[in-house]
């Protein structure tokens, strides 16, 4: 909280973004302003709403201090330390059950099994051999959102805002954590993020990446192009390698891997006829003569030991780079699957019933700030040298556990602010019923 407390113009939103953070990390049932406002002994949930929507206080400047703080603490102070980092770019859904939410859908999500009335959030997550959390966060309002001015009006989502695809965001978030001298050799992400235009923007700002890619990927081998898939026959069944990529509870997981050098398309300085500022002919072959001196493309292609299912990832390194490095960068995407667990498991993430464009991005703000003080305090806490070595290191949710109570305080559960508490909740749903009942009679009468 002293770190952000720049952010804020008073002191009243600031005393209050720490109470809220202290009620996202309490033993509730649920999170939202009205369970907040009572665990943390507010009369009712107004002064949270406020926060939430009009009050004045930058968000972004909020998230944009917690992800530069977190990485200074996951990097260290060895000058090295950060050679290690990685981002990793991935989305996640939230279930909601009205159109009305700001970017609310009938969309696509894995996390959710299937097109679904969700929210779509792409999320970026900082990962270093001490630990890893989501620094920056984007919402993608699909293009009926982005073209209904009505729904954007009422939802208050601002004129600058445009509709991005998710590569697209995904862009704009490591283009934001490069200005913030946030820092990372390698990016990864799934297959959604394959597509040559991210690709080529990682490679801009110097980075090296590796990008899960579907069997059909189009790969070139010199003046030949095909596909991942077909490109796998030309392995060997010497050029196949097992390597360990991780332990877990029921024992070590192995894959076979192979790498296979392949002509890259990304090049920076190669930009389609069809983009704005497009370079000719003559500089797009300059570009793609430096591309090829500036680093290798590698497709590598992971094969299950027993179902002999592949996966496809596609690579690109400034620098020659082992198989154990690639592999490496490739088994760490899994790292922001853990942190969109936990962060909504612990800290409420996806329980805001926000409908609007600020409130949300406040909400998401602050959720961000408490889970990325647990995962920070989590990787860098040390063991200490009478710790038991037979026992694994503090999780966050075994971090939380023990907080509760000496720093997070209880819940305000005392029988006579429960029973305020009672008394206005059914007289604000009482309100609201006859409200609602209102504007039905008077939609009823005038249609």
């Amino acid at each position: 909280m002293a770190r952000i407390a720049g952010c804020f113009r008073r002191c009243e939103p600031r005393r209050l973004v720490r109470e809220f953070v202290l009620g996202l990390l309490m033993e509730l049932e649920d999170h939202n302003c009205w369970t907040l406002g009572e665990a943390l002994g507010h009369t009712g949930p107004h002064r949270l709403q406020h926060l939430l929507s009009r009050a004045k206080w930058d968000e972004r400047q909020v998230l944009d201090q917690t992800a530069v703080w977190a990485a200074g603490y996951l990097t260290g102070d060895d000058r090295h330390a950060g050679q290690d980092a990685v981002f990793i770019l991935d989305e996640t859904g939230d279930a909601k059950s009205s159109t009305d939410c700001v970017g609310a859908a009938r969309q696509y999500s894995g996390s959710l099994g299937g097109v679904a009335l969700c929210q779509v959030t792409v999320n970026l997550t900082y990962v270093t051999a001490r630990g890893h959390t989501i620094i920056d966060r984007r919402l993608y309002l699909p293009r009926d959102w982005a073209c209904d001015e009505e729904r954007r009006e009422l939802a208050g989502v601002p004129e600058q805002v445009e509709f991005a695809t998710k590569p697209q965001l995904a862009a704009q978030m490591l283009t934001h954590a490069h200005d913030r001298a946030i820092r990372a050799p390698f990016a990864a992400g799934d297959e959604v993020y394959g597509g040559r235009d991210l690709r080529r923007h990682i490679r801009s700002l110097g980075m090296n990446y590796v990008m899960a890619v579907k069997h059909d990927h189009p790969v070139a081998l010199g003046p030949h192009t095909t596909t991942a898939r077909k490109a796998v026959r030309l392995i060997g069944d010497g050029g196949w390698q097992r390597v360990r990529t991780g332990t877990g509870t029921k024992g070590v997981r192995s894959y076979d891997w192979a790498m296979l050098t392949i002509t890259p398309d990304d090049t920076p300085n190669d930009t389609p006829d069809d983009t704005p500022n497009g370079p000719d002919q003559a500089g797009d072959q300059a570009g793609d003569q430096a591309g090829d001196q500036a680093g290798d493309a590698i497709l590598l292609v992971r094969r299950h030991r027993y179902t002999r299912k592949l996966s496809y990832y596609r690579c690109f390194t400034t620098g020659p780079a082992p198989l154990a490095r690639l592999v490496a960068v490739a088994t760490l995407r899994w790292k922001i699957e853990e942190d969109h667990q936990l962060a909504k498991q612990a800290c409420g993430l996806d329980k805001g019933q926000t409908t609007r464009w600020r409130s949300w991005h406040r909400w998401t703000c602050l959720a961000l700030l408490a889970y990325t003080y647990l995962a920070v305090t989590a990787a860098t806490e040390p063991t200490g040298p009478d710790e038991d070595p037979d026992m694994i290191a503090i999780t966050v949710p075994e971090l939380l556990r023990n907080i509760r109570g000496p720093i997070v305080p209880e819940p305000r559960r005392d029988p006579e602010h429960r029973r305020a508490w009672s008394t206005w909740r059914r007289r604000h749903q009482y309100r609201a019923r006859k409200c609602h009942q209102a504007w039905h009679a008077y939609a009823d009468t005038n249609t």
